[in-house]
């Protein structure tokens, strides 16, 4: 059973579980009117979900179908985990178990809220999977990335039956595709070896950069513009700092500057969920 749990965890990739859950939690202190909206069984429900099922879902899929390429990336020993070949079947079968999980939530759920979750699924499937594996396709490689924002679109109609703005729509994609162009930039050697063509083994590292600081800085006028200028907003600016630092310092890691975002993620969503909770409550 021990066993069992530890190879889940390494699975999950545990430094990423607040990018479903974080989300999911900003949605709903996007969309709640009321504090009694937290007490609801469904939001723990979810919450769970989103934490620790479908990380577990969504990196088991991408570990299933790169286990051939994960072989030459140092990065799944030094920060993740590389699936033995062993240890496939096992995989295989939990994300059996987890899209059995999904489809029995999905029958109590409304038409709204099924199409919402539906769409999380796909995307987190095909991210990898064949014959779709948009991971392998520039530009809809970020695009599919879409499927981490698709938690807080299911919270936020969770508890108003209504979607996100679309300006929060844009700025969400804005965010998720520089995170996720960032993050590849340090596998463009692996990825180009293992034939994997991702947007920054496309494009090349400087415009993937560029890319990325013209992706976080609408973001960031899309949150001040939203905040009405608070001066908590502008935080916002840490986000393009990182492609900016490494554009003019050539010489720094990429590969260790990125293990910062997940702290940088983790503070600002928490502050950002406070403070929509705080101005729902008592403004």
């Amino acid at each position: 059973m021990m066993e069992t749990l530890s190879f889940l965890f390494k699975v999950s990739r545990f430094r990423f579980w607040i990018y479903t859950g974080g989300t999911y939690v900003v949605g709903y202190a996007l969309g709640f009117s009321v504090l009694a909206d937290f007490f609801r069984p469904e939001y723990y429900l979810y919450l769970f979900y989103f934490f620790i099922p479908a990380n577990i879902f969504i990196y088991g899929v991408n570990d299933y179908w790169d286990m051939d390429t994960d072989v030459l990336n140092p990065k799944k020993e030094e920060k993740e985990y590389r699936i033995k070949i062993k240890e496939r079947k096992k995989l295989l079968n939990i994300i059996y178990l987890i899209t059995g999980f999904s489809l029995i939530l999905m029958l109590f759920q409304n038409s709204g809220e099924r199409l919402i979750f539906a769409g999380f699924l796909i995307l987190s499937y095909f991210y990898s999977a064949k014959p779709l594996r948009f991971k392998d396709k520039p530009f809809l490689d970020f695009s599919s990335n879409y499927l981490y924002i698709m938690p807080g679109i299911f919270a936020f109609y969770l508890v108003s039956h209504s979607l996100p703005s679309l300006i929060i729509l844009l700025g969400a994609y804005l965010h998720i595709s520089a995170m996720h162009i960032f993050s590849a930039i340090p596998d463009i050697e692996y990825d180009r070896k293992a034939g994997i063509n991702t947007t920054p083994v496309f494009i090349g590292m400087k415009a993937s950069l560029l890319l990325c600081l013209f992706f976080w800085l609408g973001l960031s006028f899309i949150v001040i513009y939203l905040a009405q200028f608070f001066p908590l907003s502008f935080l916002v600016f840490l986000y393009p700092l990182f492609p900016l630092i490494l554009l003019i310092k050539t010489s720094l890691d990429i590969s260790k500057v990125y293990w910062y975002l997940p702290y940088v993620n983790t503070t600002l969503g928490g502050l950002l969920f406070s403070a929509l909770v705080i101005n729902t409550l008592f403004f």
